[in-house]
């Protein structure tokens, strides 16, 4: 019987554990992390900055040192191409 118990008892702690770990996958934007673009999501280049630096943000509690890298890196990108379309005659060479 206390087998029983003790086994139930940790079923139901690992099924607690659960909701916890999918909700800190959750909150990574995946679609920023991946190097290919998401076809459901078609933002400007001001709102994927806005999003990048929203990311950054939630430090490491959100994301490895290496996916803060990667998202960091797609910022640069995005704002090097915001200055060249600023620039007078949209950024061409």
């Amino acid at each position: 019987m206390k087998k029983i118990i003790a086994m139930l008892a940790a079923v139901a702690a690992l099924a607690a554990a659960v909701p916890a770990v999918a909700a800190t996958s959750q909150e990574k934007d995946e679609c920023l992390l991946s190097s290919k673009n998401c076809a459901r999501e078609a933002d400007s280049l001001q709102q994927r900055i806005d999003k990048l630096d929203k990311e950054i943000q939630k430090g490491t509690k959100t994301y490895s040192p290496t996916e803060l890298k990667k998202l960091e890196q797609k910022l640069k990108e995005a704002d090097d191409i915001l200055k060249a379309l600023e620039m007078p005659g949209g950024g061409g060479k």
